[in-house]
């Protein structure tokens, strides 16, 4: 029996539980005292690093069976991100007014971004096919993205 699906799967599961209990319990009263700008920053600079999403060149030479296409669709959606999330922050930090609307844009990409990734997952069979880096970035990365956004 393959084992790497129901592991990958569980492995989300279970972050986004973890992720979501730390957040309820711990981050979110902590937020709750800060004025909104300074609340922002934290979430912010998780989203930061999805320039993490680029190994994802070195994954499929070395084996992970994603398109060309669907590969790109990753690299430039997590690319985005990252840039959006920097400005965001730099826009807090200098209090322009357009910091609040690239917050939203943020929250609207990659809600966005996550959709077209899981459906290029399933459309490529890529579940259950992610190894090293690329299986701990699914595992734990992306369901602590999904938590920061709430």
């Amino acid at each position: 029996m393959n084992y790497l699906q129901p592991a990958q799967a569980g492995a989300q599961l279970l972050s986004l539980i973890v992720f979501g209990t730390m957040a309820r319990w711990y981050v979110a009263p902590w937020l709750k005292t800060l004025g909104r700008a300074d609340a922002l920053v934290p979430l912010l600079w998780i989203h930061v690093f999805r320039y993490v999403a680029l190994q994802a060149f070195s994954a499929q030479r070395d084996g992970f069976p994603i398109s060309d296409g669907g590969l790109m669709e990753i690299v430039v959606g997590d690319v985005a991100g990252t840039i959006l999330s920097l400005a965001t922050i730099f826009a807090l930090r200098y209090r322009a007014r357009l910091a609040i609307p690239l917050a939203w844009l943020l929250v609207a990409e990659t809600i966005f971004d996550t959709v077209t990734n899981i459906r290029g997952g399933i459309r490529e069979n890529l579940m259950g096919a992610a190894s090293g880096v690329t299986w701990l970035i699914l595992g734990f990365y992306v369901p602590l993205l999904v938590v920061s956004l709430a």
